[in-house]
């Protein structure tokens, strides 16, 4: 199956494009690939035109743009049918006809849009938007997983009058504007030109008595509690998709979805790379000197046991091998890289002061000349 194009690049536009930049390329190109112009490749024209259009639908709508900049072609998934993209999809007639319709009048673009619309008109059910929720974790939470409680405010169809606003039985008749057509014609000089009905908005019915329940919106607001489970090894910016958790449809259309955000916090001890985890074990001069065995904390909770061999230098790095971050497609953990660091002592009593100068002595510290005879007199002394 050939990759979806970005909108972006159909429209030849750059991602920061304003809103009358998105209408003035899509003004261009649909003028350029309608079919009706381009009569001897009419099918690759048909489908470029709809490519465009298709585009335009999403990028001139500030909702779904924001929607698509954040998740790309996955979060437009459920925004149109099983089989795409159709006319009926198309929401933006309004702008058709102010970009297409008054510089063709009711001729070839006014008889395709009408008949678009029309199909449009027929088509009202349609799905909810899509909601995302920002979620802040532990980094032990992000490495086993968890299940956490989140309340969301979203606005689902109206379970009195099913989305339509008004009163069940009695709330609606249709429009005295268009005569239920949802369309007014009027005549412009030689042209004879289709508009949306101002009055009824194109749904050719108007409310009389507004729903006791959403008050004519057609929707309600409602606070929801979701619980989400967190698989383990995810990290900052990792996606969960919650089907149906979004805003509700209108006309018995389905929701839109639910995408919680993770952020990973900043944790005290650890440093993450990927699925390894780094950090850093003080150890005091003699330790590293004469060696020992120290407890290293791990993510888990646990500390185990590290031998420190004789001689060991500052920020030497000893690998734990399995004590990292487990992989989110469950291909294995991440190691833990301990990384030791030789603290120098900064407040000696007496008797400490005196063991160092003599080993200061007995080491021939006071013999080094140079930078270089410093470095070697080390080595020789501590078996570098």
């Amino acid at each position: 199956m050939a990759k979806k194009r970005d909108y972006y690049e159909i429209l030849g536009i750059t991602k920061g494009a304003s809103q009358e930049e998105i209408k003035n390329a899509y003004r261009r190109l649909a003028k350029k690939y309608h079919p009706d112009v381009n009569p001897e490749n009419k099918k690759e024209s048909e489908e470029k035109f709809k490519e465009l259009s298709e585009a335009y639908e999403i990028l001139s709508d500030p909702n779904k743009r924001a929607q698509y900049d954040q998740f790309g072609h996955e979060g437009m998934k459920n925004t149109f049918g099983s089989g795409g993209f159709t006319w009926s999809d198309f929401t933006h007639f309004s702008d058709i006809e102010d970009i297409l319709g008054n510089i063709f009048g009711g001729g070839m673009f006014g008889d395709f849009f009408e008949r678009a619309s029309q199909s449009q008109r027929r088509k009202r059910v349609y799905r909810g938007a899509n909601l995302r929720y920002d979620l802040e974790i532990s980094l032990k939470e992000a490495a086993f997983g968890c299940e956490k409680t989140i309340t969301i405010d979203r606005s689902e169809v109206c379970p009195i009058c099913n989305g339509s606003g008004g009163k069940p039985g009695v709330g609606t008749k249709e429009c005295p504007s268009c005569k239920g057509t949802g369309q007014v014609r009027f005549t412009q000089g030689f042209f004879s030109i289709a508009k949306t009905c101002d009055k009824c908005y194109g749904q050719g019915t108007i409310i009389t008595t507004p729903c006791e329940r959403c008050n004519g919106k057609g929707k309600t607001t409602r606070s929801r509690t979701i619980t989400v489970k967190i698989p383990a090894g995810v990290d900052t910016g990792s996606q969960i998709r919650l089907r149906g958790e979004g805003e509700g449809g209108g006309y018995g259309g389905e929701a839109g979805d639910l995408y919680v955000v993770i952020a990973v916090k900043e944790d005290k001890t650890f440093i993450r790379e990927d699925t390894n985890l780094i950090c850093e074990i003080p150890i005091s001069f003699s330790q590293a000197a004469l060696g020992t065995e120290i407890k290293i904390p791990t993510v888990d909770g646990e500390r185990i046991k590290m031998k420190i061999p004789p001689g060991t230098q500052t920020h030497k790095v000893f690998r734990l091998k399995g004590k990292g971050i487990p992989s989110l497609h469950g291909y294995g953990r991440g190691d833990l890289f301990a990384r030791v660091i030789v603290v120098t002592p900064t407040k000696l009593n007496e008797r400490q002061r005196q063991l160092l100068e003599e080993l200061g002595r007995i080491s021939g510290e006071h013999e080094f000349k140079s930078e270089k005879g410093l470095f070697d007199k080390f080595k020789n002394t501590f078996g570098g």
